[in-house]
């Protein structure tokens, strides 16, 4: 992978008379897969529309002839796609440039893998008769017995590829549906989202964090596209079937990737992924008639409390294996330099320390609880995306001589983390109970109280509040410490990537179910419960005057944590669940305009230095919303139990009689 480093600024750019010459070509080995999605995307749409305005049966559905997957070799064919900032002969690229002398991302400029937005970003939203319109439009489009009439540039595109695939006719129906029973709140999401879109060279690369007109003048970095605000964004374009945007994001961060990062003459390592950008128009080699666009990224140098963002890679990975599940793109994730991403964040996450667990410790504030709140050490949600990460991660590796030892060591690690969160993360009545009649000061390798929990540390709110059906992992554990908050995005995204067993899993979504009314209230879903107050607040954050209690992290709801809720709760079969929060979050939002948290106890009010029209907020009712009309597409998100992990252990591959697995002491039973 190539190692891009300016000398006085971290700065990507592509502008001026090298955006003009096509720094950015179109790849000619995507054609076949751009090809397949641009035919498909034409013949479902002329579908639907035969579905809207003819009541007449449709002929018998086609055969389905799902994308190929590329094996093994095509790996030696992708080393002629990778990213190079030195010169690259273009003559095997099938196009007029003879080398261009830039970064180049093949495939950046690529069409959307479909043919139609939901609403255009420039316009209004749509009514009842634009929309009969447009598919009287599509309907024309249609030639005689159905056949598609395609543009010139869909025609070279199905002339090149040899290919094409056809919707099946249930997903086919299932796209009129949709058209035909959109609200008049999901079209303004779709409307606002389009209008967050961030475009760099033409071409869109993400979304804003937040497009609120009150706070023009005081953007702070809302204006700036984050990783992790971006994902559900990302997640509601793939499911819409709008691919560009997200193979533009990336392929763009994977290179800020590989820059110098500098706090007070220190760099940390190289695989960290920033956690924004901003795209900036900057005068062309100090000319004030010509300018370039540059990519301007924050690795933590410039957030407040100067904090590595530790989920931004992981997010990446995350994303990354989403794409290419529901695109069929995985020659993506094979790519030489999108492999090297992977690998050099992995080894920032499993480079060996001084700590004795295989949780990874990071400090305050860096995940989506970016301020100080206690969560210095092992939180819940960084092990959870860690544990999905390493999941992802397994999956998209190429095996070769050079990845064994990292696969070993991924396996290792995800089954150490997977036995350490279960057994000591989880509590219930049942756990509870047993920490109250704990004894300390045990020194063995048997001892039932590994990290000496003094049995007064258990809250007194926590003792009447646990239900007698269902539990939860806490939000943290270091030795003589467990924090028994109750974090969402950690113990749904357990569920998510199956860190938590299916008992533990169920009892979960029994809690938030039992106690709707402290998680949910009037909107879905605090990000922890309890907030802290009095004195624990003013000594744990600093007396943050925004995170007072029940506000912003503390306490606060956040409507983007919806998508994550539905997600957890399709895969363990609670439709209903997820369906109540929607409902709820869909009678607020718009009127409320689309804020990005909510305060008090109970969630009434729009947050007190809440930014409005939230771009994941938008996203995250989205996301939700579709994942529930079309519920098998959540597999894109979720992993399965994995049992081979459960059976393996390091331990076990050691000879040393020194070597004593502290599994043997564990009294509870993970594995059910």
């Amino acid at each position: 992978m190539s190692r891009l480093r300016p000398s006085s600024r971290r700065l990507l750019w592509c502008g001026g008379a090298a955006a003009a010459a096509g720094i950015f070509p179109k790849c000619p080995h995507h054609h076949h897969v751009l090809g397949r999605r641009l035919l498909s995307s034409a013949a479902a749409a002329a579908a639907a529309a035969r579905r809207l305005l003819d009541p007449a049966p449709l002929s018998p559905d086609p055969i389905r002839v799902p994308p190929p997957r590329p094996l093994g070799g095509a790996l030696g064919t992708l080393r002629r796609l990778h990213t190079l900032p030195e010169q690259v002969s273009g003559a095997g690229l099938g196009g007029g440039d003879k080398t261009f002398e830039t970064i180049c991302i093949h495939g950046v400029g690529a069409r959307p893998l479909v043919v139609e937005n939901v609403a255009a970003a420039s316009g209004a939203l749509e009514d009842d008769e634009e929309e009969e319109a447009r598919v009287r439009v599509r309907e024309s489009e249609v030639g005689e017995e159905g056949a598609v009439t395609l543009t010139e540039e869909e025609a070279k595109v199905k002339e090149g590829s040899g290919r094409d695939a056809i919707l099946d006719g249930s997903e086919v129906e299932s796209e009129a549906r949709r058209e035909k029973e959109e609200s008049a709140t999901e079209k303004e999401a779709w409307w606002l989202l389009n209008r967050a879109v961030v475009s760099y060279c033409g071409s869109p690369i993400g979304t804003v964090a937040a497009n609120d007109p009150g706070t023009v003048n005081q953007m702070l970095n809302y204006d700036q596209v984050f990783i992790r605000d971006f994902v559900p964004s990302a997640i509601a374009f793939l499911l819409k079937g709008e691919g560009e945007i997200v193979r533009n994001f990336l392929l763009h961060t994977l290179q800020l990737q590989s820059w110098e990062k500098t706090v007070d003459c220190y760099s940390p390592g190289q695989g960290l992924m920033p956690a924004s950008f901003k795209v900036r128009t900057v005068p062309l080699d100090g000319s004030n008639e010509a300018f370039e666009e540059v990519l301007d990224p924050d690795f933590g140098e410039s957030a407040i409390g100067r904090v590595a963002p530790v989920d931004s890679g992981l997010w990446w990975i995350i994303l990354l294996r989403a794409y290419g599940r529901i695109t069929g793109d995985y020659a993506l994730q094979e790519r030489v330099d999108v492999q090297t991403g992977i690998k050099l964040i992995l080894n920032l996450c499993l480079s060996d320390g001084f700590d004795m667990f295989p949780s990874l410790l990071v400090t305050d504030g860096s995940c989506m609880i970016d301020r100080r709140m206690g969560i210095h050490g092992h939180p819940l949600e960084i092990q959870a995306l860690y544990y999905s990460a390493l999941r992802c991660s397994r999956e998209m590796i190429s095996i070769n001589d050079g990845s064994k030892n990292l696969v070993r060591a991924i396996n290792n690690r995800l089954s150490a983390l997977s036995f350490h969160i279960r057994e000591y993360y989880w509590v219930d009545m049942k756990k509870i109970n047993e920490i109250y009649r704990y004894k300390t000061e045990e020194y063995s390798h048997d001892a039932i109280n590994k990290f000496n929990i003094y049995p007064e540390q258990i809250p007194s709110w926590l003792v009447d509040w646990i239900p007698e059906k269902g539990g939860y992992l806490i939000g943290n554990l270091q030795p003589a410490h467990m924090d028994f908050r109750f974090f969402s995005l950690g113990n749904l995204w357990a569920i998510v990537s199956s860190l938590a067993t299916e008992r533990q899993a169920k009892g979960i979504l029994n809690l938030i179910e039992a106690k709707w009314d402290d998680l949910v209230a009037n909107m879905p879903l605090k990000i922890c419960y309890p907030a802290l107050e009095y004195e624990e607040w003013r000594i744990i954050t600093g007396s943050d005057p925004k995170n007072t209690p029940w506000s912003y992290h503390n306490g606060g709801s956040w409507p983007t944590l919806l998508w994550q809720l539905t997600l957890a709760c399709i895969k363990m079969g609670r439709h209903d669940l997820a369906e109540r929060a929607v409902s709820l979050a869909e009678k607020r939002l718009s009127n409320d305009k689309w804020p990005e948290y909510y305060d008090t106890r109970s969630g009434r009010f729009i947050g007190k230095q809440s930014r409005l029209y939230q771009t994941w907020t938008i996203a995250g009712f989205l996301t939700s919303k579709m994942l529930l009309e079309n519920p098998e597409m959540a597999s894109i998100l979720t992993c399965d139990e994995d049992l081979e992990l459960l059976e393996g252990c390091a331990c076990c591959l050691s000879k040393s009689a020194r070597i004593k697995c502290s599994r043997l002491a564990a009294r509870s039973q993970v594995l059910v």
